[in-house]
């Protein structure tokens, strides 16, 4: 009797086992399925990775894109015009630029089309120490200036010249990269330079342990809509769906930003570590969410601008910025919202 208990037992054991085993496997190959549908999907930054970026890397970090079967890939770019570029080719899917350079570029036959503005208002900004005293434009004739050719404050510094009256031939200008050009103000090698006002003037305050100050574009007459998300036509036609899930995880990475700036920033600095100081990129991210709504998008998602608010921009760079007048009349030519979740 116990011999036939031992047995039935045994049995019992060996048909659990088989059981567990059959749902590990089960298990391991819908792992296996999902990521064979993953979709390695490139999105080159507009620069070096730093507060601004923060809400991609929380996404994949969450797996929110993972969620909408995309395997991110993020990958830290050298200016607007090269990241543009890169799209336009088809070597990077998506792209993080300002949209008024998007805007630029496509107007002279670039096969891109931005697919939300994320940035609704302007950082773009003149900075540099107070001692400098630069505190309105006309305190920039004689001073130097330092510049990096290709970035979008570059592309929108000539229109920032124009509506205020100065031209580049007052000033010396010299160029070089983000790190660059936040030594020469550092180090007294150029008075100010052209940066963003969430991001290059902390940098340089936390250098220079000196306060800083900032002329925004804005209070110029030039609050543009600026950082955003654009992908080629090509793409936004034959792969519509992917644009879709993309924007929708992207949507929901930035919602979830505005909730936990703080720990946006510790997924960046987790894949990047060399981004900057936590403290000073929690403060450039919590300087940055405000751009991310007007008062008439306040309460829509994420990445929604107007059709007034794009159209004010475009129109207002055939004025200033080297566009032709015709793109003024068709401005919704430049941006889609469709792939934006409703």
């Amino acid at each position: 009797m116990a011999t036939l208990k031992t047995f039935r037992a045994l049995r019992f054991g060996s048909r659990l086992g088989a059981l567990a085993a059959t749902v590990v496997i089960a298990m391991s190959a819908t792992l296996v399925q999902r990521a064979e549908a993953a979709e390695k999907v490139i999105l080159l930054l507009n620069w070096y990775a730093y507060s601004e970026h923060a809400p991609f890397f929380l996404g994949k970090e969450r797996g929110y894109f993972s969620d909408e079967g995309i395997d991110l890939v993020i990958q830290e770019g050298r200016g607007s015009v090269s990241t543009i570029q890169a799209v336009a080719a088809g070597t990077a899917d998506f792209g993080y630029a300002d949209i008024p350079t998007v805007v630029k570029a496509a107007s002279k036959g670039a096969p891109v089309i931005a697919t939300g503005v994320l940035l609704q208002k302007s950082p773009m900004a003149v900075i540099s120490l107070t001692e400098y005293n630069i505190r309105k434009p006309q305190d920039l004739k004689g001073k130097t200036v330092a510049v990096t050719p290709g970035d979008a404050p570059s592309q929108v510094w000539p229109l920032f010249l124009k509506k205020v009256g100065i031209t580049e031939s007052e000033m010396n200008i010299v160029g070089g990269d983000a790190q660059t050009k936040i030594n020469a103000v550092v180090n007294g090698r150029a008075n100010a330079m052209l940066g963003y006002l969430m991001d290059q003037n902390l940098k340089i305050e936390e250098a220079s342990k000196k306060p800083v100050s900032v002329m925004p574009f804005s209070d110029y007459g030039l609050n543009l809509i600026s950082s955003g998300l654009l992908v080629s036509k090509d793409t936004a036609t034959k792969r519509a769906a992917l644009v879709r899930s993309f924007m929708k995880a992207a949507v929901r990475s930035v919602q979830e930003t505005e909730k936990n700036p703080e720990v946006a920033i510790d997924s960046m600095l987790r894949a990047y570590p060399k981004a900057g100081s936590r403290g000073s990129l929690v403060a450039g991210l919590k300087l940055t969410l405000p751009l991310y709504y007007t008062d008439e998008t306040k309460g829509q998602i994420p990445f929604r601008v107007t059709d007034a608010n794009f159209a004010a921009s475009v129109k207002l760079m055939t004025e200033f910025g080297g566009i032709e007048p015709a793109a003024a009349a068709n401005p919704k030519q430049y941006y889609s919202l469709d792939f934006l979740p409703k």
